[in-house]
């Protein structure tokens, strides 16, 4: 890999890690509704100008419902369930959660698309999620009085199901259609979407400066920077690549909720964490294996 796209692979890696870690100081004053409305409206702000300059509005234009419909899926709709789910489990974990996407994508697309699933991306999704299935058993539960964990839980994997969803969905409607396009777009859907949700969940009081700082850097680092260093990444080493940064994520989420945020780490998040990124390669095709013939 060359040494510029090894840089924009890790850089990108450490900035999407420590949206877990925003979200959460941005959530927990101004409500996991709001956060995720002033993310994707101020990265919408940052990101119009840019079509313009780029000269890609028409391609918005004309493609505009289905790019609406990914805002929803691919930034509103997630954006506030991890809104959610950070106020009640670990950053950490919910890091490691989000690396099922591409297992989502891939169940996804073989249901919806008919892409062919091998027999060792079939064993990626089974080991996948069996990863899941162990990580989120001690904090699944759902019994009268238990904590918010396992609804947490459920949350993030519903995000990262709608992630999958988005993937097909955009591989069927906006083939060609310029990816900086797509990302303006979505996140002007995304700002329609969580609109009137957001003003029925404004805080009682106006939040810090500390939370107000985390929105900030959530909307233009971790939303509108992150999606150009992306698409960048995809141009420069192709989209098989490009997803692979997936399974760094949870390495700079684990890492910051440890150290800025005093957070523990178990065991079992390492073991499965490690089970679910490796299941996650199988199914993605960045881990292949061979077969032999017979």
């Amino acid at each position: 890999m060359q040494l510029a796209i090894l840089i924009d692979f890790v850089l990108l890696a450490a900035i999407w890690g420590a949206s877990f870690l925003l979200m959460k100081m941005g959530a927990s004053e101004f409500g996991p509704l709001v956060t995720a409305f002033l993310r994707v409206l101020l990265a919408s702000l940052f990101l119009v100008p840019l079509l313009v300059w780029r000269g890609h509005a028409q391609a918005l234009r004309d493609k505009l419902g289905p790019i609406m419909v990914v805002g929803a899926l691919n930034s509103g709709l997630p954006f506030a369930l991890f809104g959610f789910a950070v106020l009640h489990v670990t950053t950490g974990l919910t890091s490691i959660l989000n690396a099922t996407t591409p297992l989502w994508g891939a169940l996804v697309a073989w249901l919806w698309l008919r892409d062919k699933l091998t027999g060792p991306r079939s064993l990626g999704l089974v080991i996948g999620f069996v990863g899941v299935a162990a990580l989120a058993w001690e904090k699944a539960s759902f019994k009268p009085g238990a904590s918010a964990a396992g609804f947490a839980v459920l949350a993030c994997l519903a995000a990262t199901l709608l992630y999958g969803i988005s993937a097909s969905y955009t591989k069927k409607y906006l083939q060609g259609v310029p990816p900086l396009a797509s990302a303006t777009g979505s996140q002007l859907g995304a700002s329609l979407v969580l609109l009137l949700p957001a003003a029925f969940t404004l805080p009682a009081q106006m939040p810090g400066l500390q939370a107000w700082l985390a929105v900030l850097l959530l909307a233009f680092f971790c939303t509108a920077v992150a999606y150009v260093l992306y698409f960048r990444l995809i141009a420069r080493a192709g989209p098989a690549r490009a997803v692979a940064v997936t399974f760094l994520i949870p390495v700079f989420g684990v890492l910051y909720g440890a150290v800025l945020l005093n957070e523990k780490v178990t065991g079992a998040m390492l073991v499965w964490g490690a089970v679910i990124i490796l299941g996650t390669a199988l199914s993605t095709g960045v881990i292949a294996l061979r077969q032999r013939a017979a």
